[in-house]
């Protein structure tokens, strides 16, 4: 009798613990398998691959990851770390820093999936010695893992330059989004000869943000200028906290000054724009990856009415509008010009489910469908456009639809053409780090 005793918290513990091992088991169970009915397997760009070998299971990684609230991005698995819910990682890498054990390496693409990316070296140097990439580029495509890439090569970048060069300027930075506003905040900090330039105006690809777009990042230290201390703002504030970091700081931006060709020459670098030359011992790239619109090719799609990119929705009010694509920019294309009066929106995306957005868009298209707000039309492909109609593909069957206006947002095409010029090498990567 006393051993039973002795014995019942011990036995009641094993108990309340296998249940809860269990009822955790199936959660994540579930999730995963939900994952792969709904097409939401694959992830978007950079995501963490677990050496089940190395992982203890302590969930280091599970509670750093920043999107965990609401979803289950990672998780435990048979005792062992697991991403989940994989078209919801953001490529954040917060889980790598975390874990103990160093089980965790962040990859780009997958066996299905490839991405490409220009090859870089540990220090963000390509193949071409003294040329640097950073940010969106080289497949950052975060905020603020832009920025700290900005920052980093900026700092590599300083040390291995010349002591004794004849060149006007130390460093050149092209681009001036994200990884380009920090690198060249580096850049001052540290007290080089450099020059920014952008064919653009400040912010990059996030300046080409559809007007009131909510944008998420995490705070994040800027060289000279404090913490970017945001975690969910609009487009416009962003742009507006950075305009005031530049006033602050004195940073040197050229802007609508595109480049047409950087080359080696003896003593480093001649970066040649639509105005000028330049002489630089080093140079860093901190452009966008979009390049040129990817095109469909379909009929009428030189039509004024097509165009790729959405600037601002009130400009569809009282118009039915298509809408192509199963990204971010698509899906907020669609929410935002649904919210405009008296617009009808339509949206095609040649799958059935949109893989690559992140869930709280997924999500918010799926209660916009619902309520009747736009219609969906997966999986479809647009097949013609003309003046007053569109003509999409639906499993076979042909849907003509009264148009206004045509937004193709089916991506971009990374400029290959430019990088093969001065002649920096790219790598489709299938799952490798």
């Amino acid at each position: 009798m006393d051993n039973f005793v002795y014995f019942t918290p011990i036995l009641l513990f094993l108990a309340a613990y296998t249940y809860r091992y269990k009822h955790r088991q199936s959660g994540s169970e579930k999730t995963r398998q939900q994952a792969i009915e709904t097409g939401l397997s694959e992830p978007a760009s950079l995501h963490p691959i677990i050496d089940r070998n190395l992982c203890i299971g302590c969930k280091s990684c599970v509670y750093a990851c920043p999107q965990q609230l609401g979803h289950n991005v990672l998780g435990i698995y048979h005792g062992k770390a697991e991403l989940l819910e994989p078209a919801n990682c953001i490529g954040h890498g917060a889980c790598k820093k975390v874990c103990p054990e160093n089980a965790i390496t962040l990859v780009f693409g997958t066996e299905q999936r490839g991405v490409d990316i220009p090859q870089v070296d540990d220090n963000f140097e390509t193949n071409v010695k003294g040329l640097y990439i950073a940010g969106e580029l080289g497949g950052m495509g975060l905020i603020r893992n832009a920025i700290e890439q900005g920052k980093s090569a900026m700092s590599k970048l300083t040390k291995n330059l010349p002591k004794n060069s004849a060149n006007p300027h130390q460093a050149v930075i092209v681009g001036a989004g994200p990884a380009g506003i920090a690198a060249t905040l580096a850049a001052k900090q540290a007290g080089l000869k450099y020059l920014t330039l952008d064919q653009d105006s400040l912010g990059g690809t996030v300046y080409q943000y559809p007007r009131g777009k909510i944008v998420m990042t995490q705070p994040v230290k800027l060289p000279g200028a404090g913490t970017m201390n945001f975690r969910e703002t609009s487009k416009e504030d962003l742009l507006e906290f950075w305009t005031g970091v530049e006033k602050k700081t004195g940073i040197n931006i050229s802007y609508q000054e595109s480049v047409s060709n950087i080359e080696k020459t003896t003593q480093g670098f001649r970066v040649t724009t639509n105005r000028n030359e330049y002489e630089t011992d080093r140079v860093l790239l901190a452009i966008g990856r979009r390049g040129t619109p990817r095109k469909l090719n379909v009929p009428g799609e030189d039509l004024p009415k097509v165009v790729y990119r959405l600037i601002d929705p009130q400009q569809y009010r009282q118009q039915k509008v298509l809408i192509v694509g199963g990204g971010d920019s698509a899906l907020e294309a669609a929410l935002a010009i649904a919210n405009e009066a008296g617009s009808e929106v339509s949206l095609s995306y040649r799958s059935d489910s949109f893989s690559r957005a992140k869930a709280k868009n997924r999500e918010r298209i799926e209660q916009y469908a619902s309520d009747g707000r736009l219609n969906l039309y997966l999986p479809s492909n647009l097949t013609a456009i003309e003046p007053k109609q569109v003509s999409l593909d639906c499993d076979g069957q042909s849907v003509k639809l009264a148009n206004d206006a045509v937004i193709i947002n089916a991506g971009g095409i990374l400029p290959s053409g430019f990088l093969k010029q001065i002649g920096v090498e790219v790598e489709t990567k299938y799952g490798t780090a």
